[in-house]
């Protein structure tokens, strides 16, 4: 069956075989150890490395054809992807030219691609407003969402009210990593500023009115198994919350966050729920279902 993934970060779907594309005068071994990391700061740091091997549009083109076509053939037609448009402006590149290549490739592809312009929330909101700013003149032209990622405690959401305010104004909807590697605060505060899908979201666990509140509005949280067990955002499989926040009602999206980086696939995840986490196949189409419900574009 076609699926959707509406949480899958272009950079992070960047494998070794394409690094060494980007930058032949890397040895495997070199490569091998920036993807090697035991918590969230060294993947954070290897999203980094990673995304300073991107010098410019071509590059970016690149890294989103491989992409492409990956998703094609794992029978992945409709993606939401992030590009890290607020990395871009850190390295002082040109954001129009390199959102011009990833669109033009994006276009090209029988997958149906809607981007996500995610700044960095330790960057701080001035950055996060140019790339709103920015995101505004390309609504309807293939941009559909903005988004705040990075470091949650670092950047924390009340810095992004007036960014969201300006981005829902400007016809672009709302998300928002948050519950990744803090606690159900930071969900709430991600809600309070309009974020309308939450990245991540695995600590609403620890808040049963929090969980009620996602479910009764009907707030979908993207979880990735892989990734939050990569980061140590959860100590080990057996503690992954899926299961818990399923069966509290929350609406649960499964998706990679970031594939390569991780060393998984989107089959690879509803695997994991199956045979870990005894969803059924029932459950299993409701969580797939999910995907296309929360959709941004429709």
């Amino acid at each position: 069956m076609a699926q959707a993934e509406l949480h899958l970060h272009l950079e992070g779907s960047i494998d070794p075989d394409t690094i060494q594309l980007l930058d032949p005068g890397l040895t495997r071994e070199e490569i091998g150890a920036r993807y090697e990391f035991e918590d969230f700061a060294g993947f954070i740091a290897c999203f980094r490395w990673i995304a300073q091997r991107l010098r410019g549009p071509e590059d970016y083109a690149l890294v989103t054809r491989r992409l492409l076509e990956r998703l094609e053939r794992e029978d992945i037609l409709y993606a939401e992807i992030t590009l890290s448009a607020g990395v871009v402006l850190w390295k002082e590149q040109d954001l129009a030219a390199i959102w011009d290549a990833v669109r033009d490739e994006s276009d090209r592809s029988p997958v149906e691609v809607f981007w996500n312009l995610d700044s960095i929330r330790q960057f701080g909101p001035d950055l996060a407003m140019q790339v709103a700013e920015f995101a505004a003149t390309r609504v309807g032209e293939g941009v559909i969402s903005i988004g705040i990622g990075g470091d949650e405690i670092a950047g924390p959401a009340k810095w992004f009210r007036d960014v969201f305010r300006f981005s829902k104004d400007s016809g672009l909807r709302l998300t928002a990593h948050a519950g990744e590697t803090a606690g159900p605060e930071s969900i709430w505060a991600a809600l309070e500023i309009g974020a309308e899908r939450i990245g991540h979201g695995i600590r609403a666990v620890d808040d049963p009115s929090l969980m009620a509140y996602l479910r009764d509005r009907q707030i979908p949280c993207e979880v990735s198994i892989v990734s939050n067990l990569r980061t140590g955002a959860v100590r080990s499989l057996d503690e992954h919350p899926i299961r818990r926040l399923f069966d509290a009602g929350v609406p649960v999206v499964l998706n990679t966050d970031d594939p390569a980086i991780f060393g998984t696939t989107l089959a690879g995840e509803f695997a994991l729920v199956r045979e870990r986490f005894g969803f059924t196949d029932e459950e299993l189409a409701t969580v797939a279902e999910n995907a296309w419900k929360f959709r941004f574009a429709h």
